[in-house]
């Protein structure tokens, strides 16, 4: 018995001993830290073991990438086709926001400019997906649409067998005609300068195509699937709760308005091609960028589903290293010299959000000029130096 409580006590002594010796920033990672609405905490490279000089530098380059997009948004129309929603007077110039293990470690430029994220909006169509996953709104992903929502848009035999893991992965081959655009892209004054050439449909999951009509027919079956506008439920079910702005707002375009039970309500896109579209600051997102980097759990609260988060970085069989309208990088080459975990969000202009979770890092970088891999890269040196 006294041998026990002998060993029972020196087990205690060498945990409590393990503990002392434990660096803080195991702890921070046991219990990271959430920023309040409002504000964001700031620490210092030193505080945070970081190189200051190297991450000054980093800093340096992003702020020499500034994009060669209008400043007025005069080359919109060439470059994506005819408007149908409106798009800002003017933009910001390239401004970004660093945040390493919860904090903010660098910020430059307009960040809190409230201008289109472009397709950075596809991924929030995703969040969304994910909240009607955890309500049970959807409970197969693998279910054909059609088996829901029954408002034509699913009734010819291409369509019937559109899921919604297709339209998360843009492997749906959907047809059709979304606000006044085909899903083909045929025509330059409709598509400018991404028109395309015609080509045979393919089987809904065998082929992938990054097409905004389908996904545009994505958000219209998720508005369907709520009865309510898409910019509440990503209010309601996350930005309110991650303690984001009340700057942001998606717009609609012109036409992209329906009825339901009597009440019209508007159909937002998953990008700004055509104007509309998601408008929105760095620091909001910067958390939902957080959001997911803390699989999708804000301050213990878990707002997406651990097993739909898990999915949504598994690459598709036939994407280009692509999950749940989120690009992936297991194959090194979406985001160049960065870890295989790397993911991100990612919009025309450019306008990224781009995640690493082996480095506890999250990095905003707007309006910027070639692949943001080669301003993270030069972040993740000031971590390793």
């Amino acid at each position: 018995m006294k041998h026990n409580i002998v060993r029972k006590a020196i087990s205690l002594f060498l945990s409590a001993a393990l503990l002392l010796s434990w660096p803080v920033s195991l702890f921070a990672q046991v219990t990271p830290y959430f920023p309040p609405a409002g504000t964001w905490a700031k620490k210092t490279p030193a505080e945070l073991g970081l190189d200051a000089a190297a991450l000054d530098a980093a800093i340096k380059f992003a702020q020499s990438r500034e994009t060669e997009r209008a400043l007025d948004f005069s080359d919109q129309e060439r470059t994506f086709g005819s408007l149908l929603g409106s798009v800002p007077t003017e933009r910001a110039h390239t401004n970004g926001v660093v945040i390493y293990k919860g904090y903010v470690v660098a910020e430059f430029g307009e960040t809190t400019a409230v201008d289109p994220a472009y397709s950075a909006a596809k991924s929030m169509l995703s969040t969304i997906a994910a909240i009607a996953v955890r309500e049970g709104r959807i409970t197969n992903l693998d279910d054909p649409v059609v088996k829901i929502i029954k408002d034509g848009g699913y009734d010819s035999p291409q369509n019937a067998q559109v899921t919604w893991q297709h339209h998360l992965q843009q492997e749906s081959e959907w047809e059709g005609e979304m606000w006044g655009k085909k899903h083909d892209f045929v025509g330059r004054a409709a598509f400018g300068a991404g028109e395309r050439k015609p080509r045979a449909l393919q089987q809904p999951g065998t082929f992938y195509e990054y097409n905004d009509v389908r996904i545009n027919r994505f958000a219209l079956s998720l508005l369907r699937l709520f009865k309510k506008p898409l910019p509440d439920v990503f209010r309601d079910e996350v930005m309110n709760v991650i303690g984001a702005s009340h700057s942001w707002k998606w717009v609609p375009y012109h036409n992209s308005y329906i009825e339901i039970d009597g009440k019209r309500m508007a159909s937002v896109s998953g990008g700004t091609r055509w104007g509309g579209g998601m408008w929105i600051n760095a620091w909001d997102l910067a958390r939902f960028g957080y959001l997911w980097l803390r699989n999708g759990n804000w301050n213990g609260k878990q707002i997406l589903p651990p097993a739909y988060v898990k999915a949504a970085f598994t690459p598709s069989k036939n994407g280009p290293d692509y999950g749940y309208l989120w690009w992936l990088n297991t194959k090194r080459k979406n985001y160049p010299d960065l870890p295989t975990t790397t993911f991100g969000a990612r919009g025309a202009g450019s306008n990224t959000v781009t995640i690493l979770p082996e480095q506890d890092l999250v990095i905003v970088w707007r309006w910027h000029a070639g692949n943001e891999a080669e301003f993270v890269k030069r972040v993740v040196a000031a971590i390793t130096r």
